[in-house]
């Protein structure tokens, strides 16, 4: 991970100064780096032995950090990892093409690790991620979302990167297919899991720890499944109450509080946990097929970190 920490500032670097200024206010402002530490990870337990890895490690961060300055410009979020986001301080153009930036270079990246099957997987990735952001845009405040339809969605946005990130060590090492699709399942089931604490997080009041508000999603209009749970079991009160914060946008103070009430009240952020609980079980399960390690058990104690976030 320090080699790959030493590739992401590097390709930073820009004779245009604002770039790696935006660049590194994101990138080195740290976050959990799980994605491309399962792609170190997985190459470990295989055995492989050449610095391909790390150059694809890097790059899918940097695909990571182009989304986010991308989200940023499109939630018009007040928070990200802590502190105030790019686009507030350099402005929404700005950000977008930065992030354009980011994306530019992680193909470089790719490039660099010699693997035309891994530049395949990675490169639809992010095709992927940006269709899943658009079909979350166009969701936003539509309360009819059902459970299947949004986790159609966060499959796409969230848990792409996730299964690339994963399935790209097996395919620089040359391992059988097998092993790439137990670990593309791996990185999939992890990616799901993670969303879906992210859900239960936001009406869970552990903001602090994860550098983002309490209540963000809900203020945003976003459905995320502990709302699609609670919108199948909702009476008509309930129903009129979620088309008026939601659909109509029209939130006071104390509907923050009542929302998390009719939650809890029917399970729902149970259930969101419960559900990140089985996914997480699935990723571990997935490693089966692996060389079993000492790094094979680091990847089966990531889900179980994620989970615990909640917590």
């Amino acid at each position: 991970m320090a080699a790959v920490e030493a590739v992401i500032e590097e390709r930073m670097a820009s004779a245009t100064r604002s770039i790696p200024q935006t660049a590194d206010y994101l990138v080195a402002a740290g976050g959990k780096r799980i994605r491309p530490l399962i792609t170190v990870t997985a190459a470990r337990m295989l055995g492989y032995e050449g610095d391909g890895h790390v150059s694809l490690a890097a790059a899918v961060e940097y695909i990571h950090s182009a989304t986010l300055l991308h989200d940023d410009v499109v939630d018009e979020s007040e928070l990200r990892r802590g502190k105030a986001p790019a686009n507030t301080v350099w402005g929404n153009a700005h950000s977008v093409l930065v992030g354009d930036f980011l994306f530019a270079r992680s193909f470089m990246m790719m490039v660099d690790a010699g693997s035309m099957d891994a530049l395949h997987v990675l490169s639809r990735a992010a095709s992927v991620i940006a269709e899943g952001e658009v079909r979350q845009l166009a969701a936003v405040r539509n309360i009819d979302i059902s459970r299947d339809e949004y986790m159609s969605i966060i499959d796409a946005k969230t848990a792409a990167l996730f299964s690339a990130a994963a399935q790209v060590a097996p395919i620089l090492h040359g391992s059988d297919k097998a092993v790439e699709d137990g670990l593309e399942t791996y990185g999939r089931e992890l990616g799901l899991a993670f969303q879906l604490v992210d859900d239960a997080l936001d009406y869970g009041g552990m903001a602090a720890e994860l550098g983002k508000n309490t209540g963000d999603d809900f203020r945003e209009g976003k459905i995320t499944l502990p709302v699609a749970l609670a919108m199948e079991r909702a009476n008509a009160r309930e129903r009129a109450f979620w088309k008026r914060v939601i659909s109509d946008g029209e939130q006071t103070d104390a509907d923050f509080d009542e929302a998390l009430a009719i939650l809890k009240k029917h399970g729902a952020l149970d259930a969101t946990l419960e559900a990140a609980r089985t996914h997480a079980a699935n990723a571990v399960n997935a490693l089966k097929i692996a060389p079993q390690n000492e790094w094979t058990e680091a990847l089966a104690a990531l889900p179980e970190f994620v989970v615990e976030r909640a917590y």
